[in-house]
């Protein structure tokens, strides 16, 4: 059968199916990461691990970039690590003094610390961490990065230390001075009290 090639022949109608959406999405949301106040002064891709005590073996944290963030205010440094693609952090935790890094046993781009409180779970867990880096230059740039923050920190606590000591004595020094002037105000008294017996007796 010959095809009607005639353009004026009628032909079947094409339906335009057109549907609306249920939700318009009309505002873009922020997503928060709570690193919005840091500043980034390390970085470098790295494979986390932690030892999990029940089964006595390493297990794999995830794989992505280690972060030292060093917040514009307070400027305390944590270390923060997130997974490649879905972003969840595997690490987060302020770096103290009472860390030491160790070199992991027959490796040389490895170290393993101990941390009393790490907030990439909720609640806080107490862990043992490994890092390992793709080569020994990177892992001693690493270490080099973690101790400096941990001096960093270490000097804020001390300062901020010492400055709540001076504020402690300021508060005592009006009580003392209050003290002091009591126990004046009790002397003057006694010493009228003996000037006028003397004078009875003269």
């Amino acid at each position: 059968m010959a095809e009607n090639t005639d353009a004026l022949a009628p032909r079947e109608e094409e339906v335009d199916v057109h549907f609306e959406p249920v939700i318009r999405l009309t505002e873009q949301v922020d997503t928060k990461t709570n690193e919005e106040d840091e500043e980034p002064i390390f970085k470098m891709r790295a494979k986390l691990f932690r030892f999990d005590t029940a089964s006595a073996e390493w297990k794999e944290r995830g794989t992505g970039d280690v972060r030292l963030l060093k917040h514009k205010e307070t400027k305390k440094v944590r270390l923060v690590m997130r997974r490649d693609k879905t972003l969840k952090v595997c690490a987060n935790h302020l770096l103290t003094s009472d860390m030491k890094l160790q070199p992991n046993i027959g490796s040389d781009r490895s170290w393993v610390w101990k941390v009393a409180a790490d907030y990439a779970e909720s609640p806080p867990t107490s862990e043992t961490l490994a890092i390992r880096f793709a080569n020994s230059d990177n892992a001693n740039q690493f270490k080099s990065a973690f101790e400096d923050a941990q001096k960093n920190n270490a000097e804020l606590s001390g300062s901020s230390e010492s400055k709540e000591e001076k504020d402690e004595e300021k508060k005592d020094e009006p009580a003392a001075a209050a003290e002091e002037k009591k126990e004046e105000s009790k002397e003057e008294p006694k010493a009228e009290e003996e000037k006028k017996e003397e004078e009875k007796k003269d």
